[in-house]
């Protein structure tokens, strides 16, 4: 699993000027299953994604399809972790403890 986290290197004004391609990504990755929830950071100068792929370079090169990168508004930083817990929703991500 994957915390993909976005910090804004443009003004909000640029950022906004893409966000609806960035929403029409979004929505492509959810329907093919690898963005599991996403939203806005508090304050707003970035947003978090949590997503499952098969493994870190695919999750980059999805991050790189970003128009949200395309435009230069914002960086990505990838850390992935082992979901050894997670609610009941989530069992199917999760992974077995060491």
């Amino acid at each position: 699993m994957f915390v993909l986290e976005l910090t804004y290197t443009a003004s909000l004004d640029a950022v906004d000027a893409v966000l609806p391609a960035h929403v029409a990504w979004l929505d492509e990755q959810y329907a093919r299953g690898v963005f599991l929830a996403s939203g806005r950071k508090n304050p707003r100068d970035g947003g978090v994604i949590i997503a499952v792929a098969e493994d870190r370079a695919r999750i980059e090169e999805i991050a790189a399809g970003d128009p949200f990168v395309a435009a230069g508004v914002c960086a990505y930083r990838v850390t992935e972790f082992a979901a050894t817990k997670t609610a009941p929703a989530l069992e199917p991500y999760r992974e077995p403890s060491a």
